[in-house]
C-alpha cells in the first residue's frame, strides 16, 4: 500500500521517540532535541467534525484512530459527526466559540463548509482537512489535508475491475452532494474502457439499496460489475446480486469486518483501502506539533493515505486488524 515519503518518515520518527505504556524509549533516556514531540500540555483540546453519521463503520475506525492519538499525546480529543453540511458547519461553530487548540474537518461539501472553515482560520486555530475536498483545502487555509486522491483511487478500481472482465460498471453512491465519491466514479470511468452508470442511493435505507440495485441488474443485463463506495452499501449490493440472480462483479471502496469476509468468501473481488485510521490519527498528530513546535507536514501538498487494495491474498491478515477497529 502506497505511503508518502513525509508519512513514512514522520511514523519512523515517532516509533523512536514515542513513548507508551507497551513500551519505548524512556523520558530520562530520550534525546533533548525529541522535546517538541513530547506530549501538549493537559490542557490542550482538538475537535474532529466530519460528514460521518452515528454508527457508521467507517467512521467509527476514524474516530478509533484520533482518540489513540490524544491517548499518546495527552490531548484532549472530541469527535463529532453530521451528515447534514449545515449542521457540521454549526459544530465547527461551536468548536471555535470553545478556543480548542485545532479543528480536523472532513469536507463531502467544501462550499457549504468554507464560512464556518474561514472562521477558525481567522480565529487562529490551526485547521486539517481530512478524507474530502482536498482540492479545497488549501484555498480554505488549512495547514493541510490527510487522505486519499480520489481520482487515482478510482483508477485504480477501474483497472482492476477491466482485468476482471468488466464491461459496463453500475457506480452506486451514497451521499448526494460529495465530490469524492463522484470523483470515484469518475476515476473508474477513465479507465474501465466500458460504460459507467451512476446509481444514487441513501446510505440511511440499506433495504432501499438492495431493492434498488437488485432491479437495475433485473432490468439491464448488461450490467455485468458493481462499484460499491462505502462498506455497508457493497453488503447491500451483494445480497441485490444475489436476489436477482446477476452474475455482476462486486467491487467496493473502504472496509469493515464483513466486506473483509466477503472478500474471503469470494462474494466481493476487492476493496479499495485508504487507511481511515490513518486519517483520524495523523491530523492530531500534525496539530500536536504544529501547536507544540509549529511544524506543518505536506509542504502543501496532501499526505496519502492510500489507495491500497485488499483482496484475497491479504484478506486474511487485515481481517484481524479489522475486528480491533483499527482497519
Amino acid at each position: 500500500m502506497r505511503r508518502t515519503p513525509i508519512v513514512l518518515a514522520l511514523l519512523g520518527a515517532l516509533a523512536v521517540s514515542g513513548c507508551s505504556s507497551s513500551g519505548g524509549q524512556s523520558a530520562q533516556s530520550a534525546p533533548a532535541a525529541s522535546s517538541a514531540a513530547a506530549p501538549a500540555a493537559a490542557s490542550a483540546s482538538f475537535a474532529v467534525i466530519t460528514h460521518g453519521g452515528a454508527g457508521d463503520s467507517f467512521w467509527d475506525v476514524v474516530k478509533n484512530g484520533a482518540e489513540a492519538a490524544g491517548k499518546q499525546y495527552g490531548v484532549k480529543v472530541t469527535y463529532q459527526g453530521d451528515g447534514d453540511p449545515a449542521k457540521q458547519s454549526q459544530l465547527i461553530d461551536q468548536a471555535v466559540s470553545e478556543k480548542v487548540d485545532g479543528i480536523v474537518v472532513s469536507m463531502a461539501n467544501p462550499d457549504a463548509l468554507k464560512e464556518a472553515i474561514g472562521k477558525a482560520v481567522a480565529a487562529k486555530i490551526p485547521v486539517v482537512t481530512i478524507n474530502s475536498g482536498a482540492d479545497s483545502s488549501k484555498a480554505f487555509g488549512a495547514i493541510t489535508h490527510v487522505g486519499q486522491s480520489e481520482d487515482v483511487a478510482g483508477r485504480g478500481a477501474g483497472e482492476q475491475l477491466k482485468a476482471a472482465g468488466v464491461t459496463k460498471l453500475l457506480c452506486v453512491i451514497h451521499e448526494a452532494g460529495n465530490v469524492g465519491l463522484d470523483q470515484r466514479c469518475k476515476g473508474a470511468e477513465q479507465t474501465l474502457g466500458g460504460t459507467v452508470e451512476r446509481l444514487q442511493v441513501d446510505v440511511g435505507n440499506l433495504a432501499d439499496v438492495t431493492s434498488k440495485v437488485t432491479a437495475k441488474l433485473q432490468s439491464d443485463k448488461q450490467v455485468n460489475g458493481v462499484l460499491a463506495l462505502n462498506p455497508a452499501i457493497a453488503i447491500a449490493a451483494r445480497d441485490a446480486i444475489k436476489d436477482s440472480g446477476s452474475q455482476a462483479k462486486l467491487a467496493t471502496f473502504d472496509l469493515s469486518g464483513d466486506v473483509v469476509s466477503a472478500i474471503k468468501d469470494g462474494e466481493i473481488l476487492f476493496a479499495v483501502d485508504q487507511q481511515q485510521y490513518l486519517q483520524g490519527y495523523l491530523p492530531i498528530t500534525f496539530l500536536n506539533l504544529y501547536k507544540n513546535n509549529l511544524n506543518t507536514v505536506g509542504g502543501g501538498l496532501p499526505v496519502n493515505t492510500g489507495p491500497g487494495f485488499v483482496t484475497k491474498d491479504n484478506a486474511e491478515q487485515v481481517a484481524k486488524l479489522a475486528e480491533a477497529g483499527t482497519r
